[in-house]
Order: structure tokens, then C-alpha cells, then sequence
């Protein structure tokens, strides 16, 4: 019995494209070194206006005033998503925020800040027979508070770390390559949203290449740079296992609030799937904004891939064995 599930469990494709970009940054840098001819930078910032320019397309502005209504479950995704996940990362500050660490800490903190991501949450939240309506606004909502939010939180710790560090200039660049799309893409929803959600698996296929890129790039400067000899195998075994460690804390605190505020089960299963999810795609684009060049990219961007990673294999068993219980309850 045993042996079904896992067989039935299968690694998410982009998961393997990741993958395969790290190894071809690797062995095949030649396109993404600093002294290449080829201008992945602006390439890769028309990419992430276009990424948000669509993401504003096929926001409804009727569907997110319809989903405010059940607002105690919102408040709880968004509070996991951007407060206790920072909160928790923070509290390790006074033991990781120094010395040879402290990119590490940086680095989760940085994946603690970010949004929830859409198309994994809807998708796991659907398999497991919870809030589809919920799980959709607030997957979409999140990633606009983001755009907010997330600078906030890594401002002051940047600040610190690096000297080149500038909070208005990150949001001059939030406001135009991110935040200006996404407006004209919510105002032009009425006239091309249908064509937005036809093509969306073409959308989807446009943006997972955009973030391979920026991964692409980012660490072959990190294998050119030598950024990953510091990290060992006893290492990365410890990053690991942080990422599980938070993902399962903040999985089973969620659970904790949604039980003792009696939620619905199909609202627990929302809270906990939308409220421990951080989006690869946000990470990506704002670790190229919010970063400057000073900072090992491959290092930040670490966890975030393990995590992201994780998520989908730990919350794929989860939503089947929620889906089961479901079908059982129904005989």
C-alpha cells in the first residue's frame, strides 16, 4: 500500500527544470557570465513587467471584492504568510544574523517575507476538496501585499549587510517594472481578461521561463564567484532541514488557529495550504530587484528552491489523503 502512494507521487516538472538550469549554469555559464554578450538583464526585466502585466490581466477586481466575505480565514492566511513565518525566522537572528551565517539567515528571511503563491495553492486546495473561491483570492491577494510588504521586511536587514542598499530605489523599481504592469493589466481585464484565461497555459509556460532565466543567471555569477565552497554537505543538510522545520511549524500552527476558531474542514484545509506556501516566481523577480549585485544570489535563492520543492511533494500527500477521507466520509 505503501509502495501505490509514493509511486503515485510525482516531482513537479518545473521542479526538475530548476534543476537542470543549476547544472547547466554549471557546466555551461558561458551565456549568463558577466562578460557575456548577451543582455539577459533587460531581457529578464521586460520579462518580470510582462509576468505581472498578465498576472493583472487575469485578476477579476469582481471576484476579489466577492471573496472579502469570509474574512476571519483571509486574515489568517495573510497573517501566516507575512507575520508569523517573518516572526519565527527573526527569533533566530541573535544566533544566525552574524558572522559567516548571516547570508544564510538573510536568505530565509527572505523566503519567510514573501507571498503565497497561485496556481500550487489553487491546484493542491482543488485536490484536496477545500475553498477553491478562498484558496484563488487569497493566493492573489497575497502576491499584491507583497509587493508591499516583503521590501519592508528585508529593508532594514539590508541595510545592514549592504552598503549599496537603497529602500526608495527598490520601490522606484517595484513601482515600474512590477506594480505599473500589474495596474494596466487589472484595467485592461474587462477587455482582455478572457484572452488571459484561455492562454494561461501559455502565460504560465512564459513566466516559469522568465524565472528560469533569472535562476539561470544568478548562479552561474554564484558558481563564478565561488559562493557555494562554503557550504558544505553538513551544511546544506541543515538548510534542509530548517525549510521542513518551518514549513511544518507554521503548517501545524495554522492548523492550531483554524480548529480553535471553528473553522469548516474545507476552510482549514485552505488555511493551512495557501498560508504555508511562498511563491518561487515572487521570489525570483524581487531577489532581482531587492538585492543588489554585492549579494550571492545562489545562496539567497536556496532555500526558497528547497522549499518551494518541498512544499509541493509534502502538500501533494497531504491534499490526496484529504481527498480520500473526503470520498470516504461521502459513502
Amino acid at each position: 500500500m505503501l509502495l501505490k502512494k509514493i509511486n503515485k507521487i510525482k516531482l513537479d516538472r518545473f521542479v526538475l527544470a530548476i534543476i537542470l538550469v543549476v547544472v547547466l549554469a554549471y557546466f555551461f555559464p558561458g551565456l549568463g557570465s558577466r562578460d557575456s554578450q548577451v543582455p539577459l538583464d533587460p531581457i529578464a526585466s521586460v520579462g518580470i513587467s510582462l509576468i505581472f502585466f498578465f498576472y493583472g490581466l487575469k485578476l477579476s477586481p469582481k471576484k476579489i471584492r466577492t471573496g472579502l466575505k469570509n474574512w476571519r480565514l483571509h486574515l489568517l492566511i495573510q497573517v501566516s504568510v507575512f507575520l508569523i513565518f517573518p516572526l519565527i525566522v527573526l527569533a533566530f537572528h541573535p544566533f544566525l544574523g552574524s558572522g559567516e551565517s548571516s547570508n544564510i539567515w538573510l536568505a530565509f528571511l527572505f523566503m519567510a517575507a514573501l507571498p503565497s503563491t497561485v496556481s500550487s495553492s489553487v491546484v493542491m486546495v482543488s485536490l484536496a476538496k477545500g475553498n477553491i473561491p478562498a484558496a484563488i483570492f487569497n493566493a492573489s491577494i497575497s502576491g499584491l501585499i507583497g509587493i508591499v510588504v516583503t521590501p519592508l521586511w528585508m529593508g532594514v536587514f539590508l541595510e545592514q549587510q549592504a552598503g549599496d542598499f537603497d529602500l526608495l530605489d527598490v520601490y522606484v523599481k517595484l513601482l515600474t517594472e512590477i506594480l505599473l504592469p500589474l495596474v494596466l493589466g487589472l484595467l485592461l481585464n474587462r477587455y482582455l481578461g478572457k484572452y488571459a484565461v484561455r492562454y494561461g497555459s501559455y502565460l504560465t509556460l512564459f513566466d516559469k521561463s522568465v524565472i528560469l532565466l533569472i535562476i539561470y543567471k544568478s548562479f552561474v555569477h554564484s558558481f563564478e564567484d565561488k559562493v557555494f565552497s562554503s557550504v558544505a554537505l553538513k551544511d546544506f543538510a541543515l538548510i534542509y532541514i530548517g525549510v521542513l522545520g518551518l514549513f511544518f511549524l507554521v503548517y501545524y500552527v495554522i492548523g492550531f488557529v483554524a480548529n480553535n476558531l471553528n473553522f469548516t474542514t474545507e476552510d482549514k484545509i485552505t488555511a493551512q495550504f495557501c498560508g504555508t506556501k511562498k511563491s518561487l516566481v515572487h521570489g525570483t523577480v524581487f531577489s532581482k530587484i531587492l538585492f543588489p549585485a554585492s549579494m550571492p544570489m545562489g545562496i539567497i535563492l536556496l532555500p526558497l528552491m528547497l522549499f518551494h520543492a518541498s512544499q509541493i511533494l509534502i502538500i501533494g500527500v497531504i491534499a490526496g489523503r484529504s481527498a480520500s477521507r473526503v470520498s470516504t466520509d461521502k459513502i
